[in-house]
């Protein structure tokens, strides 16, 4: 069976730290909590995971992202990825071929996930109290080496 996570890139990234950096793998670029703790996830229960970006869109751990950048799928802005090229990039991905897709985020993540593919989209993130209950229920979930389940929901 071919499970895919998705998680969410994060408005924190290494050249915050570290300006000069130049460019970056994806999975080494983003350096928020939340984030960290989505890819820590991934690793552990899921073969495969691709990060979302409202730039970049869909980029794989080694994908190189070029430079800093603040855009959110919540924003209007001209820089934001299509969703012509999101499709694009889920064909490339193969997105409609697996057998369950996970979607490490909130809501707003529902509409644009929808319009990509047909699969069933799980968010078992879904129902929590915010940002620090996410990193709760992701922390206890790596701890106990148990997949998020409780509260899981499907869409």
């Amino acid at each position: 069976m071919r499970r895919i996570c998705i998680i969410p890139c994060g408005k924190r990234k290494i050249w915050k730290d570290q300006p000069d950096h130049g460019p970056a793998k994806a999975h080494y670029a983003y350096t928020g909590i939340f984030h960290k703790l989505c890819q820590q996830y991934a690793r552990q229960f899921y073969e495969e995971w691709i990060i979302l970006s409202a730039k970049h869109g869909f980029l794989k751990p080694e994908d190189i992202v070029p430079g800093d950048y603040d855009l959110g799928f919540h924003m209007d802005d001209q820089d934001i990825i299509t969703l012509l090229e999101l499709k694009k990039q889920a064909a490339r991905l193969r997105l409609e071929e697996a057998d369950k897709v996970i979607m490490l985020g909130g809501k707003k993540y529902e509409p644009i996930l929808r319009s990509l593919v047909d699969n069933e989209i799980h968010f078992p993130l879904a129902g929590s109290k915010g940002i620090g209950d996410m990193q709760s229920k992701l922390k206890s979930s790596i701890v106990t080496n148990a997949e998020l389940g409780e509260g899981f929901k499907d869409h």
